[in-house]
């Protein structure tokens, strides 16, 4: 997982809801213990987010590349309005229920012990990302590369061969009726 710079420079306890950002661009930084609820037009290289809650942040054309988030909330936030260009974050246990990844290319985007209800992956590449134990109840994967992905790790998804790009992606023997489902036919 990505972290910040020895060198980096710490801006804790900010709220974003307050105090709109003097700055747009943010390099080498660590966010701690900050409520931010609109980052559009930010952008932000190479900096980590401890603690942090983002949920229902607005990101229209934030640029995000080598973005990490350890532990925070990032309920509702809708990635596919953040730049695509080098769009990379790295998730460790966050929550990042009804977040979307419409139509995101995720270059290597890594989910570690993350949450990830309802979640919208249609239309987005996740061919090159790592999904790491997270529980995926009821994500969204339509029109979804997947191909290359190790699920063998996570639970709770459901996912449909036919509808998604799944060559060589990793799944458990047991969870093969998660790939079955919709032919309403029993595994067992």
């Amino acid at each position: 997982m990505h972290t910040a710079n020895t060198n980096s420079e710490i801006i804790s306890n900010i709220n974003f809801l307050q105090s709109k950002s003097e700055r747009d661009h943010y390099e080498n930084c660590e966010f701690v213990n900050c409520v931010l609820s609109d980052i559009s037009q930010l952008t932000f290289i190479n900096c980590s987010f401890k603690n942090c809650n983002l949920s229902n942040c607005v990101v229209n054309n934030s640029m995000i590349q080598d973005v990490s988030f350890l532990d925070c909330k990032l309920l509702g936030i809708n990635f596919s309005q953040a730049k695509d260009f080098a769009f990379t974050v790295f998730c460790k246990h966050c929550n990042l229920d009804y977040a979307s990844f419409d139509k995101k290319k995720l270059n290597k985007s890594v989910f570690d012990h993350c949450k990830m209800h309802h979640v919208n992956f249609t239309l987005a590449d996740l061919s090159k990302s790592k999904l790491i134990n997270c529980d995926l109840l009821e994500a969204h994967f339509s029109q979804t590369n997947i191909a290359t992905v190790d699920f063998t790790s996570s639970h709770n998804f459901l996912i449909n061969p036919e509808n998604n790009q799944i060559k060589k992606a990793k799944f458990l023997m047991q969870d093969l009726e998660k790939l079955l489902y919709q032919y309403d036919i029993i595994v067992e």
